[in-house]
């Protein structure tokens, strides 16, 4: 029972900083892991994402019942991240990520002083492309960092929330409730695929599921109700968590 309170807290927890700018990651598979430490890997990601599959879902319909999201673009953009992140998951299978793991921090601290240096990047919704080359840019985005999250996975939601910042125009907010639909996406790609392999414990994943969709209730009510400039210091203060989380992993663990 402690176990099970354990990780449906850090589950909760999990859904209000995934619901408002993503990174839930950071604390839901460690506390997994520290909860079963004798747990298979495969099997603890599996629960994760079982886990969290629910909240980012739910976050994605409450964004979208208060920000005017371009469906049109987004859809195929969605079946884009599906398909790149099954291809990841079968890469990660192949080939050794150790090299992508050293380069990740780096990557993300040019991420944060990008943004730091914009001062208004994402602070105003301002797309600025045609229909169509949104879509292409947005599948762009879904095909490679969904493939980004099959393969190895820390980020991907504050890559996605990035990406669509900076290349389409969007403000953080837009930005945060796009991300939620194509790493809802990502994350049913990357659950199919362990539970094909029986790597996913149901019962805990249940719970942690009830306990995520109530922490995505009230990240994506406090983001729609402090807006864009609240999401982007949310943004900061998430990458810089993951750069030293990611720097400590890649060079002194």
């Amino acid at each position: 029972m402690i176990e099970l309170l354990t990780v449906a807290t850090a589950s909760l927890l999990a859904g209000f900083v995934d619901a408002v700018v993503g990174g839930g990651g950071l604390i839901l598979v460690p506390a997994l892991f520290s909860t079963f430490p004798n747990a298979a890997p495969a099997t603890l990601f599996g629960t994760n994402k079982g886990g969290a599959i629910l909240g980012t879902a739910w976050a994605t319909h409450q964004y979208a019942k208060r920000v005017t999201l371009p469906w049109r673009a987004l859809m195929p953009a969605a079946l884009a991240a599906l398909a790149g992140s099954f291809c990841g998951a079968w890469a990660v299978t192949l080939v050794n990520p150790d090299g992508l793991r050293k380069a990740l921090p780096l990557i993300l601290l040019g991420v944060l002083l990008y943004t730091l240096a914009k001062k208004d990047l994402g602070r105003h919704h301002a797309p600025r492309h045609s229909l169509g080359t949104q879509t292409l840019i947005a599948s762009v985005i879904g095909v490679v960092i969904g493939f980004y999250d099959g393969f190895f996975g820390p980020g991907t939601g504050s890559f996605f929330v990035f990406l669509f910042v900076r290349l389409l125009g969007f403000d953080f907010l837009h930005a945060s409730a796009t991300a939620k639909l194509l790493n809802t996406a990502t994350n049913g790609a990357a659950l199919i695929l362990f539970a094909s392999k029986g790597h996913v414990w149901w019962q805990i994943a249940a719970v942690m599921a009830v306990a995520n969709v109530i922490g995505s209730l009230l990240g994506t009510r406090m983001a729609l109700a402090r807006g864009a400039g609240f999401v982007r210091g949310m943004f900061v203060v998430v990458v810089s968590v993951l750069i030293v989380k990611t720097g400590y992993d890649a060079f002194l663990r």
